[in-house]
């Protein structure tokens, strides 16, 4: 199976100058399907925080593969998930190269199952395959870890 992604970037300088201190960083984000997002770099590299940075997207995009992987292997193991939420975590440093990097990704999914959730061997296992066919995950050089915690939604 091929398919083709696309995002639209688009920047447009608004200072005077376009010394490194100065220009401005925000720019859109466009996507096929009409979303559009207000983007910019980081806080630390003259970015406004408000706004989405790609190190955040980065880490976003392996999160939510790794959860829709994840949503699919339970769904045909007929495991039903009925709550799924992460707290991922990116650490920028720098790699064996000496340049700087996403060196790490840290997920924390909280998972709820309806009726029985599986035991920790099998979430394990589930998880570990997540990883190895997230798509994204295949994409990257950094470390994913994944510290699950598993509940079962309260039915009152």
């Amino acid at each position: 199976m091929s398919s083709t992604h696309k995002a639209h970037i688009s920047w447009r300088r608004q200072t005077e100058g376009f010394a490194y201190e100065e220009y401005n960083r925000e720019h859109r984000w466009a996507f096929p399907g009409g979303e559009r997002l207000r983007a910019s770099a980081a806080e630390q590299f003259g970015g406004d925080p408000s706004h989405v940075n790609p190190e955040e997207a980065f880490v976003a995009a392996v999160a939510a593969c790794h959860m829709l992987t994840f949503l699919a292997l339970c769904a045909r193991k007929r495991l039903v998930v009925d709550r799924y939420e992460d707290q991922a975590v990116g650490y920028l440093g720098k790699n064996p190269q000496g340049k700087l990097a996403i060196t790490r990704v840290e997920l924390s999914p909280r998972i709820e199952f309806a009726g029985q959730a599986p035991d920790s061997d099998e979430l394990e296992r589930i998880h570990s395959r997540s990883h190895q066919e997230c798509f994204i995950a295949n994409s990257i050089n950094s470390e994913v870890l994944v510290r699950a915690v598993v509940g079962t939604a309260d039915k009152a």
